[in-house]
């Protein structure tokens, strides 16, 4: 490689008018509710309304319009942990392409159907994106597949920087884009155009603090890279290649966000847009939502990049976010064993208007008196001042209730 930035604007302008009418122009939206609770002024490119619910499409078909008729008959190869995958599986059947998709077998089952859908061979191997590539390796090396690489190829790079084409010609004046990063391909291209249409225009990358590859390779950093994230689709343990002089180059800073903004973020999307976004999809907003003095009163775009998300997970994320709102509130009460008690504990939480959700009544732990129980309540509430009247008004009848926090055993 002789040159950190191989891609230029026009490569993007030759790939935006390659997908036009194929892929969807995504809507670029104010966000005044997220601007509320951020204090950022945020406009929203909403690439998770793409057929296959991910940016992925536009690198994975500028690649894959590139092939001629002999590559196309030798068929294509990509690793992913979902979203590229279903962008390739989706246009490579379009195109007539046969597609062979490996994935780490820790990738949600919602991404391996929807691939498996779209007429892909899905093969599952290895615990990362990078076991996977191995496995890739060796299938190139025995079938003659062109591979489609996830981010490090000039044609993936220059259709992913679309995106930042049409931002800008939605809103021309923005400050700041923040972008996620798991390969850098995204954020490369997105780079690459903004700077080129506005060079005062700020760049900020995200990636999840268990895998700060990008930030490593930047900095010369040594952080571990690996572990369970709710943003699987940019879990990368190590990256190299193009996207990363172009980083050096153009991205101002890299923000590392930890599980619990990610779920905040995950939650404000669904509950404040009405709309669905993975954790990767998420990152941008959680890093707004860790540094918000970092962005107040700025004019940001965040790149919803994926609403690929399994649905028991996000059920798990919004019983999480009340139960962090205190709009759920579990509490222990250690009560004389008689009868009616629990009638009346029940009306007296009507009357304060809890709606109880859940009941654990308990008489023979050692540690309950042998003429006592213990209930151990769950209630939903309205909010955080709600939640502590209850309580007050549990500890003034008397019955000395114990706050039992969230991710507490109820033992």
């Amino acid at each position: 490689m002789t040159t950190a930035r191989p891609i230029t604007l026009t490569d993007i302008e030759a790939a935006q008018t390659i997908i036009e009418g194929r892929v969807l122009r995504t809507p670029m939206l104010p966000a005044p509710r997220l601007s509320e609770l951020t204090g950022a002024d945020i406009f929203v490119k909403y690439e998770n309304l793409q057929v296959t619910n991910s940016f992925k499409e536009r690198g994975a078909l500028n690649k894959l319009a590139s092939l001629d008729s002999d590559d196309r008959k030798r068929g294509v190869i990509a690793m992913s942990a979902g979203n590229h995958a279903q962008a390739v599986a989706y246009h490579a059947r379009r195109l007539g392409i046969r597609a062979t998709i490996v994935m780490p077998v820790t990738t949600p089952a919602v991404k391996i159907a929807a691939t498996k859908a779209h007429g892909a061979d899905v093969v599952l191997h290895g615990e990362s994106v990078g076991e996977a590539q191995e496995r890739v390796d060796a299938l190139v090396a025995k079938h003659n597949f062109i591979q489609v690489h996830p981010y490090d190829d000039a044609r993936i790079i220059a259709g992913q920087g679309t995106i930042a084409l049409e931002m800008l010609e939605d809103v021309s004046d923005l400050d700041s884009l923040v972008i996620p990063i798991g390969g850098g391909g995204l954020i490369s291209g997105n780079a690459i155009a903004a700077k080129a249409i506005n060079p005062d225009i700020e760049i900020f990358g995200v990636e999840a603090a268990l895998y700060p590859s990008m930030w490593n390779a930047v900095r010369g950093d040594t952080k571990p890279a690996g572990g369970p994230t709710l943003a699987e689709g940019i879990a990368v343990k190590s990256v190299s290649g193009l996207t990363v002089p172009i980083v050096r180059a153009l991205v101002s800073e890299i923000f590392l966000v930890e599980e619990p903004h990610l779920e905040q973020a995950v939650n404000a999307y669904l509950t404040l847009q009405k709309t669905m976004a993975e954790g990767a999809g998420a990152a941008g907003l959680a890093a707004i939502l860790a540094n918000p003095e970092r962005f107040r009163g700025r004019r940001t775009g965040l790149v919803l990049s994926g609403g690929n998300i399994d649905p028991r997970i996000l059920a798990s994320i919004m019983v999480r976010e009340l139960e962090r709102d205190s709009r759920i509130v579990s509490f222990r009460l250690t009560l004389p064993d008689r009868p009616g008690l629990l009638g009346q504990i029940a009306t007296r939480l009507g009357e304060l208007g809890a709606n109880i959700l859940e009941v654990d009544h308990k008489r023979l732990f050692l540690d309950v008196p042998a003429k006592g129980t213990r209930l151990d309540v769950t209630v939903e509430t309205r909010d955080r001042a709600h939640a502590d009247e209850i309580i007050d008004a549990m500890a003034t009848d008397g019955y000395q209730p114990l706050r039992i926090e969230a991710g507490d055993a109820m033992e």
